[in-house]
C-alpha cells in the first residue's frame, strides 16, 4: 500500500515527522513524501529535514511564493501528475496551507481517498486563507482525523459525520517527543544571552497583520512599548522581513531581531519564556503544553480551547492591549492547566498512522487514479 503525503511549511513538516516515523514500524504502508516548496528558504524549509531526521522528499515541486490562486493553480497541477504517474492508494495532507488545499484537490479530482489531519478546526472567518483552505479539505476528505473535541462537534455542525475520528493533536506527540533531544543540541538561550524567563518571544506572519499596515503598525508599536522593560525576541518570516526593515519603530527598544529559527531553539525559547506573543495556530499550543501564557494578535483562534481554560488570550492589533496583557502575563503569573486533557495522550501519530493504513487497505479503493 502507497501513501503520498503533502507537505510545504514548517508546521508540516514537524507533524510529518511524527507520524511518519510510525508507518514503518506499525504498519506495511509505503510513503512517498512530497514537499511542494511552500516554504523554500533554506530555514524555513531544509534545516527542519535535517534537524527532526526527515528522509529526503521523493519530490520537490519548487513552487516557491506568490499570490495564493497561482501557487495553489501551480502546486495542484504538479501534484495531479505525480498522483497519475505514482498510484498511491491515499493522500494525506496536513493542516490549512495552500500546499494542503492543493493536495486534496488533486486527490479528490483523481479519486484518490484523502485523509486530513487537523480536520474540524474552524475560525469561522472566512477572510482568512487558512479557513477556506481546510473547509474545503475537510469536505472533500474520505478521512478525518480531529485534534479536539471541538473541532469533532464544528464538523458535525457542518454534516460530516462519517469516517471522523478524534485522535489528538500530533503537535502535543512532537512537543513530548522533541523537546528533551532539543536540550542536548541546542541552547538559544546562551545565543541570545538571555535568562530563563526574562524575555518575550514573539512571532508576526499571517496575512491579515502583515499586509494590513494599520494592524501590522499597532503590532509594532505594541512590541515596542514591551520591549522597552524586557527584550523580545522576534524570528522573523521571511515574508514579513521586509515590513519589519522598513519599521524604524525598535530604535529605542531591546527587539532582538533574528532570522526564523531551527525548530528545536523555537522550542526551547518558549519552554523558557517568561509570555509568548503570536499570530500563529501552532505557537498558541506550543506556550500551553509548555505551561507558558500567550497573547495572540489575532480576532479569533481555531485553538478556542487555549482561551477558554485562561492560557491564551486575544488581544487583536491593538497597541493597548498587547502591552496590558503582557504586562498581566509577567507581572501576575497564573498555573495554567494540564494540556493533555485537551490535546490528546501523546499517541495521535500511531492512532493517525493506523487509520491512514486502513484506508490504504479499503476495498473500495482502486489505487487507479481516474484520469479524465
Amino acid at each position: 500500500m502507497r501513501v503520498l503525503t503533502i507537505v510545504g511549511a514548517r508546521p508540516q513538516f514537524v507533524k510529518a515527522a511524527v507520524v511518519s516515523r510510525q508507518f514503518c514500524p506499525s504498519t506495511d504502508i509505503e510513503e512517498i513524501l512530497v514537499h511542494t516548496g511552500q516554504h523554500y528558504d533554506e530555514r524555513m524549509s531544509q534545516i527542519f529535514f535535517d534537524e527532526l531526521e526527515i528522509p529526503a522528499p521523493a519530490f520537490n515541486l519548487q513552487s516557491g511564493s506568490g499570490r495564493h490562486g497561482r501557487q495553489t493553480g501551480k502546486m495542484l497541477a504538479a501534484i495531479e501528475e505525480l498522483i497519475i504517474s505514482e498510484r498511491p492508494d491515499a493522500v494525506l495532507v496536513y493542516g490549512d496551507t495552500n500546499s494542503t488545499l492543493s493536495g486534496a484537490l488533486a486527490a479528490a479530482k483523481l479519486q484518490v481517498p484523502v485523509a486530513h489531519v487537523e480536520a474540524g478546526l474552524r475560525s469561522f472567518n472566512r477572510q482568512m486563507p487558512e479557513e477556506v483552505n481546510r473547509v474545503l479539505t475537510d469536505h472533500i476528505s474520505q478521512l478525518l482525523l480531529c485534534p479536539t473535541q471541538k473541532s469533532l462537534a464544528w464538523l458535525k455542525d457542518e454534516g460530516i459525520t462519517e469516517n471522523v475520528h478524534l485522535v489528538g493533536d500530533v503537535m502535543y506527540d512532537a512537543v513530548q517527543l522533541f523537546t528533551e533531544f532539543a536540550e542536548r543540541h541546542a541552547d538559544p538561550l546562551a545565543d541570545f544571552q538571555l535568562s530563563l524567563k526574562s524575555y518575550i518571544l514573539m512571532t508576526c506572519h499571517r496575512a491579515e497583520n502583515t499586509d494590513d499596515a494599520k494592524r501590522f503598525q499597532q503590532i509594532m508599536d505594541g512590541v515596542a512599548e514591551v520591549a522597552k522593560d524586557m527584550p523580545v525576541v522576534f524570528p522573523v518570516h521571511p515574508r514579513t522581513r521586509g515590513q519589519v526593515d522598513s519599521w524604524k519603530g525598535f530604535t529605542d527598544s531591546k527587539v532582538i531581531i533574528t532570522p526564523p529559527v531551527s525548530y528545536f531553539e523555537m522550542l526551547l525559547l518558549q519552554k523558557n519564556a517568561a509570555a509568548v506573543l503570536t499570530d500563529s495556530g501552532g505557537m498558541q499550543k506550543e506556550a500551553f503544553f509548555f505551561g507558558v501564557p500567550c497573547i495572540t494578535a489575532r480576532d479569533e483562534t481555531e485553538w478556542t480551547e487555549t482561551v477558554d481554560c485562561g492560557a491564551n488570550k486575544l488581544v487583536g492589533a491593538s497597541t493597548e492591549a498587547i502591552v496590558r496583557a503582557v504586562k498581566d502575563a509577567v507581572d501576575r503569573p497564573n498555573a495554567l492547566p494540564d494540556a493533555a486533557p485537551y490535546y490528546g495522550n501523546g499517541k495521535a501519530a500511531e492512532t493517525i498512522a493506523r487509520l491512514v493504513a486502513d484506508l490504504a487497505r479499503s476495498p473500495q479503493n482502486s489505487a487507479s487514479p481516474a484520469v479524465a
